[in-house]
């Protein structure tokens, strides 16, 4: 991020143009919105800008710029549409040190005006740091046509009503007050008028204050794979809500950057055979917040139900009788099949898929080896990568051929993924070879189809 947002307070603020033409029409048009003290610089005026002088909306000079100008403004706007003017509005800017936009010019500029949405005082920002000023405008389209334009007088009668719905406590039961409101009964009554709206204000602050302490609960949640896109909408809706958020390692950045920025993030990431926070602190851990009141999300890798130890940590929350639920998500084995462009199942060839994993609490998990090991059989092993020597030794052992297909998927459905495809025989070595360092998932008996996308990165390890 290049342009670092930030809303100005303009209230008493000065702000300092140099230009007369259609670039200063532009920009004063969005700057009337504001409550700061306009100051044109401009020997040749548009009728416009004349019209406005005269009306006290802004101060217009007929003249050039000089240095006495931009003393003590908050930001300067360089918009003469001269490269020679605009350069000596920048130098004397810069000497002031006061913050400077050359109008297109994003180089020569200390900050960009983004494309705003108005439903003040909700105002809604687009950057795209310069790149795309035509999609920035789409995506402003896009918003106005979706925001209604109540949603103004909704805020207006809401930031009013702030002193009032600080007689609930602070986090979650506040926020559910004034989702409440901005969802349901704000929406329900703005149409009636604003008296009939803070009516319904007193009314649903008198409900929401007769409801007491809220109780914590705990949401079990998977983050699939690790594609944000791969989500589902009710995690995302979790991760929205939430006051804690315990994650795991496998747990990618861009979704934990979905969480809301005032939730207590706290890595509870485990990693095989390798330091790491025991299931018994974790479980503590997530007890601990659930009891004092707050909406806990446990955001585990993949599918909360596979491998994740869901079990252990019910079982914690049953024994203090907090509640909990659980949303499913995309596990790692579909997500590689998808990478192979491979069913886990197909008429003829299996009528089931296992979920085995390479280890266990006791060491290398043993499984039923001679079923995994007939012709046709598919499985998809987790935590496998240290173990497969061990894997190779069992199933040649009993009766897998050495050339029975193995793909290694690494880092499935994010950008990095790498496929290995190589057979039992080759496995370990294929492996050692890769030097694999992110997270995998060996699927067995399965190759990566001879139709896969171009953009499929593969390696064949012979």
């Amino acid at each position: 991020m290049q342009h670092y947002p930030v809303f100005l307070n303009t209230r008493a603020a000065r702000i300092v143009l140099s230009g007369g033409g259609e670039a200063a029409l532009a920009k004063l048009r969005l700057l009337l919105k504001t409550e700061a003290d306009l100051s044109v610089f401009a020997p040749e005026a548009a009728p416009d800008i004349i019209a406005w002088a005269e009306a006290g909306a802004l101060t217009l000079y007929r003249r050039r710029l000089q240095a006495e100008d931009v003393a003590g403004a908050a930001l300067v706007y360089a918009a003469d549409e001269d490269k020679d003017q605009d350069l000596q509005t920048a130098t004397l800017a810069r000497s002031a040190r006061v913050l400077l936009n050359i109008v297109d010019s994003l180089e020569g500029s200390d900050f960009i005006t983004p494309a705003i949405v108005d439903r003040d005082p909700v105002t809604i920002a687009i950057g795209t740091e310069g790149a795309a000023p035509v999609l920035a405008r789409q995506i402003k389209a896009d918003l106005e046509a979706r925001l209604p334009a109540s949603l103004g007088a909704l805020a207006r009668i809401g930031k009013a009503f702030r002193r009032a719905a600080e007689a609930l406590p602070m986090g979650r039961a506040r926020r559910a007050f004034w989702s409440d409101y901005y969802s349901e009964t704000g929406p329900a009554s703005i149409a009636k008028g604003e008296a009939a709206t803070k009516a319904a204000l007193d009314s649903l602050l008198a409900q929401h204050l007769a409801k007491g302490p809220a109780e914590g609960h705990v949401i079990f949640a998977g983050a699939g794979p690790g594609d944000p896109e791969l989500l589902t909408l009710k995690a995302r809706h979790a991760l929205h809500e939430a006051d804690v958020v315990i994650y795991d390692r496998l747990v990618s950045p861009a979704i934990l950057e979905l969480a809301r920025r005032e939730a207590l993030m706290l890595n509870a990431g485990k990693e095989g055979f390798g330091a790491a926070m025991t299931q018994a602190d974790i479980n503590a851990l997530i007890v601990e917040h659930a009891a004092a009141g707050a909406q806990v999300l446990r955001l585990k890798g993949g599918d909360p139900a596979v491998f994740a130890r869901l079990d252990e940590e019910i079982e914690a929350l049953e024994a203090r009788d907090i509640a909990f639920s659980i949303i499913p998500g995309i596990t790692a084995a579909s997500a590689a099949a998808a990478a192979l462009s491979q069913s886990l199942t197909k008429r003829g060839r299996n009528t089931e898929a296992r979920l085995v994993t390479g280890h266990d609490m006791q060491g290398y998990a043993d499984q039923d080896w001679k079923s995994l090991a007939r012709t046709g059989e598919v499985a998809a092993i987790y935590m496998g990568k240290r173990a497969a020597r061990f894997l190779q030794g069992r199933l040649l052992m009993h009766g897998a051929t050495a050339n029975t297909p193995v793909s290694l998927v690494e880092n499935a459905s994010l950008p990095n993924q790498r496929i290995i495809a190589t057979t039992l025989g080759q496995l370990p070595s294929a492996l050692a070879e890769a030097a694999l360092t992110g997270p995998a998932l060996t699927l067995l008996g399965l190759a990566p189809r001879d139709a896969a996308p171009p953009t499929l990165k593969q390696e064949v390890a012979q």
